[in-house]
């Protein structure tokens, strides 16, 4: 794994938090019928997680003599309450694939630091997914 190859992947992930962030955002928005007030403010929760590990990828690409991504990832559209959380279960278990292997990744590369944080976002965005999917159990069709 060479620095470059590093950077560019760290900056895929930055892409995906900030993607993830305009995801809750929006859909904190959109949120409707008897469920609104609960799925809003479960949206706006996430933000300062996300926020959050945004800001630490962005520090890491920059501290590697990188340059952070200013281009958000594609935000899944969601059409109802059911179809929103359905993306979002998707792309936090995508997290959680991308950050298990950028923590072995950065293993290889030498940056202990960096694979216990990025194990730290796995276990982050392994809880949302869990969250997610308690939701949905017993949602109607």
């Amino acid at each position: 794994m060479d620095k470059q190859t590093l950077i560019n992947l760290l900056n895929d992930d930055l892409a995906n938090e900030l993607s993830a962030i305009i995801q809750y955002i929006t859909y904190a928005a959109k949120a409707n019928g008897p469920y609104r007030p609960q799925l809003s403010q479960f949206f706006l929760a996430e933000v300062a997680d996300e926020s959050l590990h945004a800001q630490y990828l962005a520090n890491k690409i920059v501290a590697l003599g990188g340059e952070p991504t200013t281009t958000p990832a594609p935000v899944k559209p969601a059409a109802n309450n059911k179809e929103m959380l359905q993306a979002v279960l998707e792309a936090e278990q995508q997290a959680v694939i991308n950050y298990t292997q950028r923590a072995t990744q950065a293993d290889e590369f030498g940056d202990k630091g960096l694979a216990v944080q990025l194990e730290d976002m796995v276990r982050d965005e392994s809880g949302h997914a869990e969250e997610t999917e308690r939701m949905l159990k017993d949602w109607p069709l």
